[in-house]
């Protein structure tokens, strides 16, 4: 992140001596990325963060991926991943089902109700938003409380565990990097600060208030790295000889945080803005915006859902998180559902919400949008999801002949 903080004890000037009261010394770990030239931080261990006792595979979830073609829109149904019950046996980590990916990116749900292992993702960021329900993320840098609406942001390699709290799934749509994930340049100074056009700053964002510590002997971490398969992802299992959660302070700019989406002032013109106006946070080959509550056009000829568009030059992935979204009515999108709309297909409102939107006021929705600029696979999850019918929902007619238009009960429309 942009901006300098401390937690917990740190000596006063870096790298150097660092002891206990008993006089032996912390083991003081640079975590930094872009090779010593971009944001890191310092962090004091109790033990030495480098040892091993033990590695073997971890055999990751089925995660083959196929081409879009032929080509044409999608419609996947999440909440299908996690039929019944089946959650409360399920981890946010391990049991993570992998919906749609590329080079760049992966994207994939879970709902969980058990705690996950340890986990160190070390070939790119996550942003993970919480559709629903509550939970912890405790790390190496400390631990953060998280519900509804939040974006979890963890810098690669930080090792940390999911926790789900209370009686509900906590259900988690995750954006898997294969870089880093940040703000916006434009909303950045170019010293870092969050600037006064920003849709959000730096006093939304939450962070670790202190240290974690905990002791244990033999401790397993999963961690998912760069490697010989078919997409280029491998797993591992450390054992370490102590438990990683023995930092006793840290400082710099590299931390996980976590951002509420209710906290995103949306930015709203007299005609319809196009989605970088809606934009959240940016990666190598993607960008994240968000669509919220918000007042709508006003111009007196407006037309407040968006406008036909081809993506020429992106696949546009829209997760239905809440409220009512207007320009899906009829396609039978509702709450947990994804939309996938590749370039070269020309896509927008459904049949009647065009003229339907006309003198709206206020739009009641809320959407999570990944646009990435490689084309998007169908992975074993989007597979599992799909609602077999969703691009032909424009026409009214598909291979099949006519087809009734569809209404989802509940979230967005």
């Amino acid at each position: 992140m942009a901006y300098y903080r401390t937690v917990g004890s740190v000596p006063p000037k870096r790298h150097t001596q660092f002891r206990r009261e008993n006089g032996e010394l912390y083991y003081e770990e640079l975590m930094g990325e872009e090779g010593f030239t971009s944001d890191s931080s310092l962090l004091y261990h109790r033990h030495i963060p480098s040892a091993l006792v033990d590695s073997r595979v971890w055999q990751l979830p089925e995660a083959k991926s196929e081409a879009n073609h032929p080509l044409k829109p999608f419609h996947f149904r999440l909440h299908s991943l996690f039929p019944g019950e089946s959650w409360r046996q399920a981890d946010p980590v391990t049991d993570r089902r992998v919906v749609l990916g590329n080079a760049d990116v992966r994207i994939a749900y879970v709902a969980a109700g058990q705690p996950s292992p340890l986990y160190r993702n070390a070939i790119g960021d996550e942003c993970v938003y919480v559709e629903s329900g509550t939970g912890r993320v405790d790390t190496v840098f400390g631990s953060i409380e998280v519900g509804e609406g939040d974006y979890v942001v963890l810098p690669r390699a930080t090792t940390h565990r999911w926790v789900p709290t209370g009686d509900a799934p906590l259900r988690l749509y995750a954006v898997e990097a294969n870089s880093h994930i940040t703000p916006p340049k434009r909303y950045l100074s170019r010293f870092g600060q969050l600037l006064e056009h920003a849709p959000y700053c730096e006093r939304d964002l939450r962070g670790p208030q202190e240290p974690l510590l905990e002791d244990g002997e033999d401790v397993e971490v999963h961690v998912k790295h760069r490697g010989p398969g078919g997409n280029g992802i491998v797993g591992t299992v450390f054992t370490v000889p102590r438990h990683p959660f023995d930092v006793v302070g840290w400082d710099g700019c590299l931390y996980p945080y976590v951002f509420n989406i209710a906290d995103y002032e949306p930015i709203t013109g007299r005609i319809h803005q196009p989605p970088p106006q809606h934009q959240v946070f940016e990666g190598t080959g993607f960008v994240i915006c968000n669509f919220v509550p918000r007042k709508v056009d006003y111009h007196p000829l407006a037309i407040p859902v968006p406008y036909y568009h081809s993506n020429v030059d992106s696949d546009e992935v829209m997760f239905y998180c809440g409220g009512d979204y207007e320009a899906r009515k009829g396609s039978g999108i509702g709450q947990g559902s994804v939309s996938l709309h590749p370039g070269g297909h020309t896509h927008g409102p459904q049949p009647g919400a065009y003229e339907r939107s006309i003198g709206a006021e206020f739009f009641d929705e809320l959407a999570v949008m990944v646009d990435t600029f490689r084309p998007l696979e169908i992975a074993e999850g989007g597979r599992a999801a799909d609602d077999g019918r969703y691009a032909w929902t424009w026409s009214g007619r598909g291979p099949q002949g006519p087809q009734e238009p569809l209404e989802m009960p509940g979230g967005a429309g």
